[in-house]
């Protein structure tokens, strides 16, 4: 029998680097989109190039799509691209909804031309909840986006239903509503990683070739490290463990959605205490409140009911959030050296 073939939008971004290492492992032949001015940004998946293909086009070109789907002919589709930063989609609402929103829409559409078997993933998110009046937040939780990008996700979940349930000719579109999820492979514009890189910065002395953050400064400035609302709670796991559960999904006979999280909810002051205390430094030494890193409308608490997928998928967390952050902080500690 021939091997299934997966197809990844979003490919080199984090989750889409852990998605195609995973596939790969059950030998699925893997194909990806990788945005025309980005084709140098191959960083998360540089080591995976010889076995995969790549496509070059993005989700607000329907006729890329199209050539890639024509060409490639995938048994399954992850849509994981999308301007993903909550904080940035305020300053691009435009492209945000674009990319997230219409762009999922184009990718279910040309599927829906081409493919109309492949089984479809759509990368929905937490951020769709905005300020729940529930906690914690299940798939009965009511949407209540508070950011563009949230609402261009809640766009692209809803159509996702309304295809799934088109009765003359319905597609298999499994929505994961994923809560936050980090890694050595987050970009550096989220708060988690900006800490973890900030204290292998501190702790190894850096002073030059120091990264930037979303606004093009220096992440650590003066030896000291800005940070938005301290007291923002989210349920935060480890994405390699999450991209397992994209994958379960669309293993079922019965497409649905599921919330995936740990169901434990943590503060960014308890992020950052956590991360210096690897090193054995206290936070409150280094870091410093900036309100500009504060969004302009509020989102959360968050914190995932993963009661379904655990009970359906057999999904279970397997990394704790002190795990977690050793990770990221080990990982940076060799990187920024």
């Amino acid at each position: 029998m021939a091997n299934k073939k997966a197809f990844i939008t979003g490919i080199s971004g984090q989750d889409g680097s852990y998605l195609t290492e995973f596939l790969l492992k059950k030998k699925y032949e893997v194909a990806g989109f990788i945005r025309r001015n980005a084709a140098n940004d191959t960083g998360n998946i540089e080591h995976l190039l010889s076995e995969i293909k790549i496509y070059h086009g993005d989700l607000v070109s329907p006729e890329s799509i199209a050539m890639a789907m024509l060409d490639f002919k995938p048994d399954e589709i992850y849509n994981l691209a999308s301007q993903s930063s909550p904080l940035a989609s305020f300053r691009d609402v435009f492209g945000t909804m674009m990319i997230t929103g219409v762009g999922a829409i184009q990718v279910f559409e040309r599927a829906k031309q081409i493919v109309p078997k492949a089984k479809i993933y759509q990368a929905s998110t937490s951020e769709m909840f905005g300020k729940p009046k529930q906690i914690p937040q299940n798939e009965e939780t009511p949407l209540s986006p508070a950011n563009p990008y949230a609402a261009a996700k809640e766009l692209a979940h809803r159509m996702g239903k309304i295809y799934r349930e088109d009765k003359n000719q319905p597609l298999f579109i499994c929505c994961g509503i994923l809560f936050n999820h980090e890694s050595p492979r987050r970009g550096l514009n989220f708060v988690t990683r900006k800490i973890s890189a900030a204290v292998a910065c501190i702790k190894n002395h850096k002073k030059e070739g120091i990264p930037i953050n979303e606004r093009g400064e220096p992440i650590v400035k003066d030896g000291k490290l800005r940070l938005g609302d301290l007291d923002a709670k989210r349920d935060w796991g480890y994405a390699p463990d999450y991209v397992e559960a994209m994958w379960m999904m669309l293993q079922r006979d019965r497409p649905e959605d599921f919330v995936i999280a740990t169901g434990e909810m943590h503060t960014v002051e308890e992020f950052a205490k956590e991360a210096f205390g690897v090193i054995g430094l206290n936070w409150k030494d280094y870091v410093v409140v900036d309100d500009s890193f504060v969004p302009p409308v509020q989102t959360g608490p968050l914190c995932g009911d993963a009661t379904r997928a655990k009970k359906v998928l057999g999904w279970e967390p397997k990394t704790s959030f002190k795990e977690l952050v050793k990770i990221m902080v080990h990982s940076d500690l060799a990187k920024f050296h």
